[in-house]
């Protein structure tokens, strides 16, 4: 899946097993472009803050992620 897939700002790709190492990906990219200061990642950060603001939509959101890392053929 890609970092924007993911909520994110770029066509960076993370490959993992399970959903959870594909969080734990972008996660981690995330936060690589929050501490560069990157512009865009910070605007896609403060949108998932607002989504993760309301635990219903955020949890939506989540697993309609979580359905369509599934729904991909593995590698």
């Amino acid at each position: 899946m890609t970092c924007r897939e993911l909520g994110g700002a770029c066509d960076a790709v993370f490959r993992a097993a399970t959903f959870e190492e594909m969080a734990e990906l972008s996660k981690r990219h995330a936060m690589e472009m929050f501490t560069a200061g990157d512009e865009a990642h910070l605007r896609a950060a403060a949108a998932m803050q607002e989504l993760m603001s309301d635990p219903v939509a955020f949890q939506a959101w989540f697993e309609e992620r979580r359905r369509s890392f599934e729904d991909r053929p593995a590698e």
